[in-house]
């Protein structure tokens, strides 16, 4: 396979902005957005053209108590092949938790939540990679999340974590140097001591994205232009190891494709200055192999662009054991350090843990001991706003039937009403939740949401359908204002 170089994450609003945006030679896309059997006419497109696709889940929730739900695992798998991608990425995160394993209602974050950096939190964690990487057709990558808040009493860094996650399962890192900066601002951790304690040789690709700062907290929010300090990290990073690929995300706000482009200038301009002050010229690993893929990846160069053969396929896959391979100082990777099983309490005490964070964030029980309110509190209407936000992708229609009524009135509803079954549930729930309180107040917008609702709520559409009843609906409502 070819060298991933520079790319930009694939989203609807910018596909043609992708296709035609010089310099690209890679994708990345949301997994679960993606439906293998329809996959969308500008990735095939893309895909013609010789562009890799790389689908990037979210909903896994590796770092969970419980262990990956097969079904999870069996669709990210049907991405992947549907997508020809060489590998597929996830989130050291967790992002649902309760239920059997502590005997309490199952929740949803409905968002990447950080897991803490204990021992327990690290056995679960790894397992959990084991068991994916056996479900998955290629390697497997897992990205640094950024976090609003920090865990009592964690034993690990940053670093260390990543370090030994990548020593113990062979597991490649997606390494986001925007969340590293976040959790600069607002854990006070320092990202070049992270930087520090990884192993480089493990790095699958690179993600940069921008931000802001409201009242000391810095938000991770892929909507705002990429800000000089991440470029800084960005090259250091480049310094240390040429990375084998980066790339820009933008998740909403999108600019002028030229704009665009600028972005991915400066990214690669920080990769290349990155290079220049670097001691020793020499090529980072290739993407490992998954098991019985036989699958490799030359690296970036050392300037950030061209390409660099690999000579010889990856041992297993665990990190690189030191030194490099023969031809081209490829580092050779060896098989990771045997684990035994996780004992159950570790799943438990984590599991507890965890639902009891998740609890205070969306149902509002008390705070768990330890924990700083306040930045609990940001995490928690952070959460409630990215589920409006989402609802109203879903569900566009709710946003044009309720007009400026939506927002408030669905913050509202989030905090009486925990997500437990995904967001196109969220939607139906929260439709009808504003009906049984007789909600909205006119007559004729409340019947256009009663028909909305029937429509998808049903076992079976109507007669006339729920897309042309959701239409006819909506038009009612848009004649009136």
């Amino acid at each position: 396979m070819r060298r991933l170089g520079t790319g930009i994450g694939w989203r609807p609003e910018i596909a043609d902005a992708v296709e035609g945006m010089p310099g690209i030679d890679w994708v990345e896309v949301v997994a679960e957005n993606v439906c293998p059997g329809h996959v969308p006419e500008s990735l095939l497109r893309l895909r013609e053209r010789g562009v890799t696709v790389i689908p990037h889940g979210v909903s896994l929730g590796l770092g969970g108590a419980e262990r990956p739900e097969a079904g999870r695992l069996t669709a990210l798998a049907e991405r992947v092949e549907a997508l020809g991608a060489p590998l597929v990425t996830e989130h050291i995160a967790f992002v649902r938790a309760g239920g059997a394993l502590t005997a309490s209602p199952p929740l949803e974050a409905g968002h990447l939540l950080p897991v803490p950096r204990t021992r327990d939190a690290l056995d679960v964690l790894c397992e959990n990679v084991r068991i994916a990487q056996d479900a998955l057709p290629v390697p497997l990558a897992l990205e640094n999340i950024a976090a609003l808040f920090s865990w009592p009493g964690e034993e690990l860094t940053e670093g260390q974590f990543l370090s030994e996650l990548a020593e113990r399962t062979g597991v490649r890192l997606l390494i986001d140097v925007a969340n590293l900066h976040t959790n600069h601002v607002n854990r006070g951790e320092d990202p070049a001591e992270a930087l520090d304690a990884l192993p480089l040789e493990a790095i699958a690709y690179v993600h940069v994205a921008g931000g802001f700062e409201r009242d000391g907290v810095w938000h991770d929010s892929h909507a705002h232009p990429v800000p000089p300090a991440v470029l800084a990290l960005l090259t250091d990073l480049a310094s240390r190891t040429a990375p084998p690929g980066v790339l820009l995300e933008r998740d909403e706000n999108f600019p002028e494709p030229g704009e665009l482009e600028r972005e991915v200038r400066a990214i690669r301009a920080a990769v290349r200055a990155g290079r220049e002050r670097a001691p020793g010229r020499t090529a980072v690993a290739a993407i490992g192999t998954g098991t019985g893929t036989g699958r490799t990846a030359p690296a970036l160069d050392e300037a950030g662009g061209g390409s660099s053969a690999a000579d010889g396929g990856a041992a297993g896959r665990g990190p690189a054991a030191g030194g490099a391979a023969a031809g081209g100082g490829v580092a050779v990777l060896a098989r990771p350090v045997p684990d035994v099983g996780v004992r159950e309490t570790a799943r438990e005490r984590v599991g507890v843990a965890q639902a009891a964070v998740l609890s205070a964030l969306v149902a509002g029980t008390p705070v768990p001991e330890g924990f700083d309110r306040v930045r609990l509190g940001v995490q928690a209407r952070a959460l409630a706003a990215k589920r409006a936000d989402v609802v109203a992708k879903v569900a566009p229609e709710l946003p044009v039937l309720l007009g400026a009524r939506y927002r408030p009135a669905f913050l509202e509803y989030a905090r009486q009403r925990p997500m437990s079954g995904g967001y196109r549930l969220d939607a139906l729930d929260f439709a009808g939740h504003l009906l049984r309180a007789g909600r909205p107040g006119d007559a004729e917008a409340r019947r256009a949401l009663r028909e909305w609702w029937l429509d998808r709520a049903g076992p079976t559409p109507r007669s006339q359908g729920p897309a042309v009843r959701a239409v006819r609906a909506v038009r009612r409502v848009l004649r009136r204002g």
